[in-house]
């Protein structure tokens, strides 16, 4: 007879968009991976208990709490999955760490780089005792995205040289659209940079292996104020004009370079002010041997360029990434049957519950958050001083 996996007793802060992404997450991983351990939704933790109830209903939580305290002080949790505001990660994910629990960390990691260092200084010390942590870069784990660093991996690009990198969304066009805690910094930390822009950075560096080492950059807020919703209200929506307005504290829109520490030049873009996007996390690396393209909203899809090709007949081949030999594929439908935005979610449940019962570092891990949040804070600074600008003068200026 099979041995039944043992358990990873789950608790869970959160239960809005990110709860219910990774909840079905939690829940799904385990009846199409072969996991050796089997993830229990033990408890899910909300301030609503109604609300919190209600979810919990949805997906199976076993039970639910109103305090993060109690749900980390509890002897029936393994690992704690934080997906709540970046103002909240540090203090759960540091209680967490040293309660003895495993932790998954929704990104960016923190508001600041000191809280970043602080929560990646506490999680290197809790990994000499077998406690990991892992912070949420889901995009990593499309299957497009994840065989394009195995392509520059294997050499397929030769010597890398240019990464481009753009996340455009335009859910924020409206000005009317409501005030949410996204655009308040006391709870998000920062606008598109933060919380787009972050996951531009770390794809950049995941797919090509390289690790920005200089920024040049500028943030910009279209709209700096918004109709007040109840409790900065929730993602999307259509306020009233005429509705009490609250100030905007973040950007709208960031735009930078960078340069790797391989001597590649980069060329970053994160908004949510691209009307008709929706969800266009795009990049494209360009190196001496060949190039690769991706762009989420054909999340199937990678084109791949091998300059080796005759000029008769080169060009971007369209590679269709839903066979049994490309990463994560197998476990899921027939070739040709593709993927979706939740799949990302799932193959990080699978890779977190293998190197916690293999008893290794699983990435990306907080200090791969640090590094990104050291990006992001470099970008801000950038904009900040103006001496660093050179002006461009008009007809008839002084240069």
């Amino acid at each position: 007879m099979t041995e039944t996996p043992r358990e990873l007793r789950v608790g869970q802060v959160g239960y809005a968009f990110m709860g219910a992404a990774h909840s079905q997450a939690w829940r799904t991983a385990p009846a199409f991976f072969d996991l050796p351990l089997t993830p229990r939704l033990r408890a899910l933790c909300g301030r609503d208990a109604a609300a919190a109830r209600a979810v919990a209903d949805r997906f199976g939580w076993e039970s639910v709490e109103t305090d993060w305290h109690a749900l980390v002080e509890r002897d029936d949790i393994d690992v704690v999955d934080i997906c709540t505001p970046g103002s909240t990660h540090a203090e759960i994910a540091v209680a967490a760490l040293r309660a003895g629990k495993h932790v998954l960390c929704e990104k960016p990691l923190a508001n600041t780089v000191d809280e970043a260092e602080l929560m990646a200084g506490v999680a290197a010390e809790a990994a000499q005792d077998g406690v990991f942590a892992m912070v949420g870069f889901t995009y990593r784990r499309t299957p497009a995205l994840s065989l394009a660093r195995r392509l520059v991996e294997e050499g397929r690009l030769g010597t890398i040289r240019h990464i481009r990198a753009q996340y455009l969304q335009d859910w924020l066009v409206d000005p009317d659209s409501p005030l949410t805690w996204r655009l308040d910094k006391s709870l998000a930390g920062s606008g598109a940079l933060g919380d787009i822009g972050a996951h531009i950075v770390d794809a950049a560096q995941f797919v090509t292996g390289a690790r920005i080492s200089a920024v040049s950059g500028v943030l910009q807020t279209f709209v700096d104020t918004r109709p007040v919703a109840g409790d900065h209200g929730t993602l999307g929506g259509t306020g009233s004009a005429a509705a009490e307005r609250g100030p905007v504290t973040v950007d709208d829109a960031t735009a930078f370079t960078a340069r790797f520490d391989n001597g590649a030049l980069g060329v970053f873009e994160a908004t949510r002010f691209a009307t008709g996007r929706k969800n266009a996390l795009r990049i494209e690396v360009s190196g001496s041997g060949g190039a690769l393209a991706f762009d989420f909203e054909e999340m199937n899809v990678l084109h791949l360029y091998d300059a080796s090709d005759s000029a008769e007949t080169a060009g971007f081949r369209r590679i269709v990434v839903t066979e049994p030999t490309h990463p994560y594929v197998a476990a899921w439908w027939p070739a040709g049957h593709g993927l979706g935005y939740e799949h990302g979610f799932t193959h990080q449940v699978v890779d977190l519950v293998k190197a916690i019962a293999a008893g290794e570092q699983p990435r990306p891990s907080f200090a791969d958050g640090l590094a990104v949040q050291r990006v992001l804070a470099a970008v801000e600074a950038s904009s900040e001083d103006d001496s660093r600008q050179q002006k461009v003068p008009h007809e008839g200026e002084a240069p």
